[in-house]
């Protein structure tokens, strides 16, 4: 009987961990495919992001951030979002993973591109 309660409490030991694990692989990410960091662009052309994220159990939706300014609230957690033409320089594109209430949860990811 012993035996078996031990078999009964390793099970559910290695069960409880296996949860866990699925519970961290549903960690919010985020990516961006393109521009690639430190991509030269057109000062006259339009910017296309193309980006992909997972929201995780405490994100909702993403922001697109320009230079550390809201840009663009987005709601699909893939796909690509179009700026008009950015000014002549250096220029930084983040898409941050938001909460419901549009607070920034600390996952991002950024991209820094030189518009000439």
């Amino acid at each position: 009987m012993k035996t078996l309660i031990r078999h009964a409490l390793c099970a559910s030991f290695f069960t409880s961990l296996g949860l866990a694990a699925a519970a961290f692989a549903q960690d919010a990410t985020v990516t961006i495919s393109s521009p690639a960091d430190g991509a030269k662009l057109a000062a006259t052309a339009p910017i296309e992001i193309v980006y992909d994220a997972t929201p995780g159990p405490r994100g909702d939706h993403t922001h697109l951030y320009v230079d550390g300014d809201e840009a663009a609230v987005l709601r699909q957690l893939k796909g690509s979002h179009k700026l008009e033409p950015l000014a002549s320089g250096m220029h930084e594109l983040c898409i941050k993973v938001v909460n419901k209430n549009h607070t920034p949860i600390g996952v991002d990811k950024c991209v820094k591109v030189d518009v000439q």
